[in-house]
C-alpha cells in the first residue's frame, strides 16, 4: 500500500492549495469555487472516515457490474448515441480489460460479429450497421477488436479496404477529414494513424506532410489545438502528440513546451486534470492529459535528457488517484467527471485509464509501490499510444506485422 501525503495531512494545510478569489467574479470562478468545494466535502468526508475505511477503495465489482450490463444491452436513453456503438463497446471493453475482467468467448464472438455489422463495404467503420464510414468509430473499432484479441476478432478488419479509406480520407495539406465531406481536425490524423499501425497497412504516402501539419497544430501555450490558431485542449494534444510518436516525428514539436503546458493542467487542490487553461477539473483527462507525459518522457529519455525523474512521470500520481478514487466512482458503479454528475461509459474508461498511467511507471518494478490505498485498486497496464491494454496491444502488433501491407510487393511475412 502506498499512502498519499494529501490523505494524512493536515486539512486546513491543504485548503491553502485552493482558488484565491480576486474579488472580480466570472462564471469561470464562480463554478471554480463550486467544483472545490464539492471535492472537499469528498476529501473531509473521507478524513473523518479513515479510523473506519483508512484507505482510498476501487469499488471495481460495482464498476464491472455497470460495465457487463453494458455490454448486454443499453436503455432507450442511448438512443442519442447511435452513431457511437463501436465506441461503446470500445469503452466498455477496454474498462473490463483494466479492471482484469475476462469476458466469455460467446461475448468476444457476439462484439466482433456486431463491429463487422459496423464496417462499411468501402473500408472503414461506421458508428453503427448501414452507417457511412468515419475515422472515429474506426478507430474505436480496431481498438476494440484488438482489445478482444481473438483469431475472430482481428479477422473482422478488411485490411486493404480500410487502408484504402484512409488513404481517401487524406487531404492535400497532409490532415485527415473525420468522414468523405466533413471536418477536418487533428483528431483524424491520430485515429489514422492508429488504425494504420496497429493493422499494419501503413505506406509513406499514407502520411506524407502530416507530422509537418501537426506540428501547425501546437500553440502558443504548448498544447496543441484542433486546428492551427485554435485554442491549445488536452484531447487533442494528446492526439497531435502520440500521432507525432507513432510516425516517427515527435521531434518536429516543441517538447519542453508540451511538457510545461500539461503538467501546469493537474489542478493544485483537486489533484485532476482540467482541459485547457481556466477551465474545471475532470476524470477523463486523468488520462487526455496524464497520458501525454509517458510518451513524453520516453522521447526525452531517449534524446538524453539527465534532468528527467527516475521514479515518476513528472505529475502528482498521489493526487491524480485520490481525485479519481474519492471523487469520480458513482456509488452504483461506473466512474464520472466530477462530484454531482452522472456516470456514463466514456467517464469510466477514461479516468480508469488515467488512474492505471498514474499507478504505473515504464520501469515496471515500481508498480505496487505507487498504487494508492488498498491493493487490490491496481489496474492492467495500457499502451499509452493506443489506450488499449498493453499486451493487446503487443498481440495486434505481432499478428498484423506477421501479414504483408497491402498493395506492396512485399510477400513475405514480417517479423
Amino acid at each position: 500500500m502506498a499512502l498519499c501525503p494529501r490523505c494524512v495531512q493536515d486539512l486546513d494545510k491543504l485548503q491553502e492549495e485552493r482558488f484565491v478569489a480576486d474579488g472580480v467574479p466570472t462564471l469561470s470562478s464562480i463554478e471554480q469555487e463550486r467544483v472545490e468545494a464539492s471535492v472537499a466535502e469528498f476529501y473531509e468526508k473521507f478524513n473523518s472516515d479513515s479510523d473506519v475505511n483508512p484507505d482510498p477503495f476501487l469499488d471495481k465489482e460495482k464498476h464491472i457490474q455497470y460495465l457487463l450490463k453494458g455490454l448486454k444491452r443499453l436503455s432507450e436513453s442511448y438512443e442519442c448515441l447511435d452513431a457511437s456503438r463501436p465506441w461503446l463497446c470500445y469503452w466498455i471493453l477496454h474498462s473490463l480489460y483494466l479492471l482484469g475482467e475476462q469476458i466469455s468467448e460467446e461475448q468476444s464472438s457476439s462484439v466482433a460479429q456486431f463491429i463487422k455489422k459496423c464496417q462499411h463495404p468501402d473500408g472503414g467503420f461506421g458508428g453503427g450497421p448501414d452507417q457511412v464510414p468515419h475515422l472515429a468509430p474506426t478507430y474505436a473499432a480496431v481498438n476494440a477488436l484488438c482489445t478482444l484479441g481473438t483469431q475472430e476478432a482481428y479477422d473482422v478488419i478488411d485490411r486493404p479496404k480500410l487502408q484504402k479509406f484512409l488513404m481517401k480520407m487524406k487531404t492535400p495539406e497532409g490532415a485527415f477529414m473525420m468522414h468523405e465531406g466533413g471536418e477536418v481536425d487533428i483528431r483524424g490524423a491520430y485515429c489514422a494513424a492508429v488504425a494504420a499501425q496497429l493493422t499494419n497497412v501503413a505506406t509513406p504516402e499514407m502520411f506524407d506532410g502530416t507530422a509537418e501539419w501537426m506540428v501547425s497544430c501546437q500553440t502558443y501555450e504548448g498544447g496543441f489545438s484542433g486546428l492551427p490558431g485554435m485554442e491549445a485542449h488536452g484531447g487533442y494534444s494528446f492526439c497531435g502528440f502520440s500521432a507525432l510518436v507513432i510516425l516517427g516525428h515527435d521531434r518536429l514539436c516543441d517538447i519542453k513546451s508540451l511538457l510545461r503546458w500539461t503538467v501546469n493542467r493537474q489542478m493544485r487542490f483537486e489533484g485532476g486534470f482540467q482541459g485547457r487553461t481556466n477551465k474545471l477539473v475532470d476524470g477523463c483527462y486523468s488520462f487526455w492529459q496524464a497520458g501525454v507525459l509517458p510518451l513524453i518522457h520516453r522521447v526525452l529519455s531517449v534524446q538524453g535528457d539527465h534532468a528527467l525523474s527516475a521514479e515518476n512521470w513528472m505529475f502528482d500520481h498521489a493526487a491524480l488517484q485520490e481525485y479519481v478514487l474519492l471523487c469520480c466512482q458513482y456509488f452504483a458503479g461506473g466512474l464520472i467527471d466530477k462530484p454531482g454528475k452522472s456516470r456514463d461509459h466514456y467517464h469510466t474508461c477514461y479516468t480508469l485509464s488515467g488512474l492505471s498511467v498514474a499507478q504505473h511507471f515504464a520501469s515496471g518494478s515500481l508498480g505496487h509501490e505507487l498504487v494508492l490505498g488498498h491493493p487490490n485498486n491496481e489496474l492492467r497496464r495500457i499502451h499509452p499510444l493506443y489506450n488499449i491494454g498493453l499486451k493487446a496491444a503487443l498481440d495486434a502488433h505481432k499478428y498484423f506485422t506477421s501479414l504483408s501491407v497491402p498493395g506492396s510487393d512485399n510477400t513475405e511475412c514480417k517479423e
